[in-house]
């Protein structure tokens, strides 16, 4: 059964996130209920007694996400009838996520700094500034267009003082001869005597000199209001400005990447959420055509709901030397993104063992397990790191030559030769992970193989990616 299907969703990247306090833990209506005689009203028991609501009643839903807000988050708030009513746990996994994003090392991110964002398109509900001002205490340009949904976001902005000075809410409404031909989409015309006005995306609505940690979107999913209502078994409301868009959230999301072409690094990663699965493959091979540097994607699950997630940036990733003591993995990898089309992974394998070859390790190349065993004497991995590190004198003081760590500790070098196997894995069309492991598994781990490891990475990174 479908339903079955989505209880019993597994798999590798999915998200239940777990710092999201619902992900194994649902909201307890019986004890809301107890707690707020608002929300008791709409809370009925099933023949097994366990409470319900009505999720086909957007009085219900709303009232739940007030109480949701309130009782865990302590935010006020509330939305007119017909704006699109978000649900808590399952926006609360995207904030989560782009916790993660932040946190991660790809840009050497260490998500203690202070951290802006942008809420592309907010709706009346400004559910993602609220939500992350609340749990992060970040800041937030939160965009919209209608006069509904920017007089409520400012209201529920305004009602939670705790936290009102880190929102700003922002018209994205733009003049079309003053924003550039990438945020010319039109519309609507508001008044036929004067110039064309629309919402901008990002372009023209960023303001000059300024950047960002991240931006975020629920995009209009739709391309017909008749589709959005296709679900019987909800009701979340949502005008036609909040959920149709010529085109689709393709198209919208298509729009953000344009315009992340345009600001590139001004923003730290571009992400977006998309309500079907086999939008994220069209729109991947969007990014990689404007150059991003990263593609990251993920499973938003959440009861009987999924989302995906998609996150992409233009900014360097960061290649760090790791000070050997805090080494302590036999297994690295990396990926190989982007590949240029003339190269597959046989091409990759073979460059493998010439990267090896010419500093003289012996190289046993296997074409059937599309692997490279290499054996590398203490001086051919030096001679790697000379070659490989524009930096030398950053690789001696991190101990590689004075085998010497950063606290005085002598480093532990295998003093017989560096065995290791290098293997190549087609993830998907153009990308392929590829994995170093340590074949002596009874020799503690030193540094030189990680940073020998870095050092491959550079090389085919700089070889076969774009």
């Amino acid at each position: 059964m479908r339903n079955g299907k989505k209880r019993a969703r597994s798999e590798p990247g999915s998200t239940k996130q777990p710092r999201n306090k619902y992900s194994d833990n649902p909201p307890d209506f019986a004890n809301l209920a107890s707690l707020y005689p608002s929300f008791k009203p709409f809370v009925f028991f099933s023949g097994g007694g366990r409470p319900r609501i009505d999720w086909t009643d957007y009085n219900a839903t709303r009232e739940l996400t007030r109480v949701l807000l309130l009782h865990d988050h302590g935010v006020n708030w509330w939305i007119p009838d017909g704006q699109l009513c978000p649900t808590v746990p399952n926006r609360s996994n995207y904030i989560h996520w782009i916790n993660d994003l932040l946190s991660s090392e790809s840009f050497g991110g260490d998500g203690n700094s202070k951290v802006k964002g942008f809420d592309i398109g907010t709706g009346a509900n400004c559910i993602y500034p609220l939500l992350g001002a609340s749990l992060f205490g970040w800041t937030f340009v939160a965009s919209d267009f209608t006069l509904v949904a920017l007089d409520w976001a400012e209201k529920n902005v305004k009602s939670n003082p705790h936290i009102s000075d880190l929102i700003e809410i922002r018209d994205s409404k733009v003049l079309l001869p003053q924003c550039s031909e990438e945020a010319a989409t039109t519309v609507q015309s508001v008044d036929d005597n004067k110039s064309s006005i629309e919402p901008a995306v990002l372009v023209g609505v960023v303001k000059e000199n300024e950047t960002f940690d991240f931006c975020m979107c629920n995009p209009p999913f739709f391309e017909t209001f008749e589709e959005s209502g296709l679900n019987p078994k909800t009701s979340c409301g949502g005008t036609p400005e909040e959920m149709v868009c010529s085109g689709g959230e393709q198209a919208f999301v298509s729009r953000i990447i344009q315009d992340s072409a345009v600001l590139r690094q001004r923003f730290r990663w571009y992400t977006s959420m998309l309500g079907k699965k086999a939008t994220l493959k069209l729109l991947i091979s969007k990014l990689w055509e404007v150059g991003v540097t990263v593609v990251k994607t993920t499973e938003f699950v959440q009861g009987q709901t999924s989302r995906w997630g998609l996150a992409w940036s233009f900014m360097p990733t960061a290649r760090k030397i790791i000070a050997p003591p805090v080494v302590k993995k036999s297994v690295l990898s990396f990926m190989l993104e982007c590949i240029k089309r003339q190269y597959s992974a046989v091409d990759v394998l073979q460059s493998v063992e010439e990267f090896f070859k010419s500093c003289g390790a012996s190289c046993k190349l296997n074409s059937s397990t599309f692997s490279v065993d290499i054996v590398a004497s203490d001086d051919q991995c030096n001679t790697i790191l000379k070659n490989g590190i524009t930096d030398v004198d950053s690789a001696r003081s991190n101990g590689y030559e004075q085998k010497q760590s950063l606290d005085g500790s002598s480093l532990q070098v295998p003093e017989d030769n560096l065995s290791f196997r290098i293997s190549v894995f087609q993830q998907m069309p153009g990308t392929l992970l590829i994995k170093g492991s340590l074949q002596q598994k009874d020799i503690p781990l030193s540094g030189l193989f990680s940073v020998v490891f870095g050092s491959l990475e550079e090389s085919m990174k700089s070889k076969f990616c774009r």
